[in-house]
């Protein structure tokens, strides 16, 4: 595991341990289900990311501020036809925090929401849960097998989906042994070098001969609808975006773009 996810596996650790016990009232808020078409864009709420700096309120990008740009973007996410909208709540290098997942969900009551974090507890499942998230984001290398069978599992029994985020073949092999939920589970191939931060642009394709019969997602460093398209012809069919579209000044021309010309890949 690279320094920064280890020290990310550490702080999430530390509010997981502070996290409360919940019980079943506490899951009130419905689960928005996965509806996927072709190809889908799972767009992404964040206020800063560690490689490219302050993306929320703080951004120039930004005509809005607080939690209401967080908001805006949601709904405009919501308005090109986002299968998904993922919300970062890691708090020490992300800014975010589970409140900005709580507004988004009430903000796209029609679309499902999913948790993105450095998670490595169950109990950390049920906190999105009970936030109103319908999935969430794991990742694989930082979990052994008996932890990422335990979270799987327990995210599949409140009906939410998950998204397991690989970055080699040994991560997608470990993935691919997950496979159930009744296709509740996404495996997603990250560029983005977590001990760099930089992006390598030649990962989704050479791991495309590696991807398991699933549903398979392209995350980071696709920007424009030609990327869509490019990734589509590797076998991925859907892509998290999360920069460009909170830089973008029309994400929902953004999303609509990236879905019709990665549909249009597949055909």
């Amino acid at each position: 595991m690279s320094d920064f996810l280890k020290g990310m596996a550490e702080s999430s650790a530390a509010r997981a341990a502070m996290a409360p016990s919940f019980v079943d009232s506490d899951f009130d808020k419905p689960v928005v289900p996965l509806r996927l078409g072709a190809f889908d864009i799972i767009a992404e709420i964040k206020q800063r990311s560690p490689a490219e700096g302050p993306l929320g309120c703080q951004s120039p990008y930004s005509k809005s501020k607080g939690i209401s740009h967080l908001v805006s973007r949601a709904e405009a996410y919501a308005a090109g036809g986002a299968a998904a909208i993922s919300v970062l709540t890691e708090p020490s290098r992300f800014d975010g925090e589970l409140a900005h997942l709580e507004d988004v969900v009430a903000s796209v009551p029609n679309t499902p929401v999913m948790r993105k974090d450095f998670l490595v507890e169950p109990v950390q499942v049920l906190e999105a849960r009970a936030a109103g998230a319908s999935g969430v984001l794991l990742i694989t290398t930082m979990l052994d097998d008996a932890k990422l069978r335990a979270m799987t599992d327990c995210a599949f029994e409140h009906g939410m989906f998950v998204l397991l985020e690989s970055f080699d073949e040994e991560d997608l092999e470990r993935s691919a042994g997950i496979l159930g939920g009744d296709g509740q589970l996404l495996i997603g191939v990250n560029t983005r070098n977590l001990r760099t931060l930089e992006v390598d642009g030649e990962r989704l394709q050479k791991l495309a001969a590696h991807l398991p019969e699933a549903t398979c997602v392209a995350e980071s460093g696709l920007r424009v609808a030609g990327d869509a398209a490019r990734v589509a012809g590797w076998g991925y069919s859907m892509a998290l975006v999360g920069t460009a579209l909170m830089r973008s000044e029309d994400p929902t021309a953004l999303i609509t773009s990236m879905r019709d010309a990665g549909a249009a890949a597949c055909s």
